[in-house]
C-alpha cells in the first residue's frame, strides 16, 4: 500500500498538478503533526472560496476593473504556490497577463479553466489523502524522481 501511495503522490507531479513546493510542506510534516500537509491544503481550500468568489463578482462588474481583479488573482497565485498546486499558478499567472493587457475575455476564459484545475487538484488530493490515512504514517517525504 505504500508503494501505491507513492506512485499516486508521483502521478500528481507528473500530470503537472503538483511542484516542489508540495515536498517542502511533506518535509515539515513529522510525528508531533502526522496530518500537517492535509491540514495545509485543507485551509487552503477552506480560505480560498472567499477569493474565488470575489473574482466570480469582479469578472460580472462592466467595465472590468483590472487592477482589482490582478490584486485577488495575486493573492490567489500565492495560496496556490505556498502548496505547489502548479496547474493552477500557472492559469494565475495566465491570468494576470491578461489583467495587464486589458483583456476581459481572455481573464474570463482562464478563470474558467483556473476554476477546472482548482477543482480537479482538491478531487485529486481528496483522494490522495483518504489513501494516505489508511494508509498511516510514512518514514520521511523523499523528493520525487
Amino acid at each position: 500500500m505504500q508503494r501505491q501511495l507513492a506512485t499516486m503522490k508521483q502521478s500528481l507531479f507528473d500530470q503537472g498538478y503538483l511542484d516542489e513546493q508540495f515536498v517542502q510542506l511533506e518535509e515539515l510534516q513529522d510525528d508531533v503533526n502526522p496530518n500537517f500537509v492535509e491540514e495545509v491544503v485543507t485551509l487552503y481550500y477552506r480560505d480560498s472560496v472567499r477569493l474565488v468568489q470575489n473574482l466570480e463578482q469582479a469578472l460580472e462588474k462592466n467595465p472590468l476593473d483590472f487592477s482589482k481583479l490582478d490584486s485577488y488573482m495575486h493573492q490567489f497565485k500565492g495560496s496556490s504556490s505556498s502548496i505547489g498546486a502548479k496547474k493552477v499558478k500557472i492559469e494565475c499567472t495566465q491570468f494576470r497577463e491578461y489583467c495587464r493587457t486589458g483583456n476581459g475575455e481572455g481573464c474570463k476564459r482562464t478563470f474558467q479553466q483556473l476554476k477546472k484545475e482548482y477543482a480537479t487538484l482538491k478531487k485529486k488530493l481528496e483522494v490522495y489523502f483518504q489513501f494516505a490515512r489508511q494508509v498511516g504514517p510514512v518514514e520521511k517525504a523523499r523528493r520525487p524522481k
